[in-house]
């Protein structure tokens, strides 16, 4: 998946970021708070600050421990909530770490890893 578009009103409670897959038609919005919004932006346009913000640091600490973050997977979608899953390859494993889908993309974002939506996601969406 890419994601493909971000909404972002400042003056509503919930954002929009849109993930389209890459050699497919299938697309589909997940609403989001206004920073991890506004975090993904940022990173999309390549806007860094002088210091790491939440999701740079999260990135830079799992490299600093000798992980990366090999994938992101968007891994259900339950009572209109999205569950996610960021994999950080550490020492030749995968160590799956439960997160808001919001925070991973925006951490796949940082450090350009691909994002992933489980079929059985898809499938929900398009019925």
């Amino acid at each position: 998946m890419q994601l493909s578009r971000i909404i972002i009103n400042e003056n509503a409670d919930q954002q929009y970021i849109f993930l389209k897959e890459l050699d497919g038609e299938r697309s589909f919005a997940i609403v989001i708070g206004l920073f991890e919004a506004t975090s993904i932006d940022r990173r999309v346009k390549g806007n860094r600050g002088p210091r790491p913000l939440t999701h740079d640091l999260i990135g830079n600490i799992i490299e600093q421990l000798g992980g990366e973050v090999a994938e992101v997977h968007i891994t259900e979608l339950k009572d209109a909530t999205y569950f996610a899953k960021l994999k950080i390859l550490h020492q030749g494993q995968i160590i799956e770490v439960d997160s808001r889908p919001s925070d991973a993309i925006a951490i796949a974002v940082t450090v350009k890893a691909p994002i992933f939506v489980v079929e059985d996601v898809l499938e929900e969406l398009v019925d």
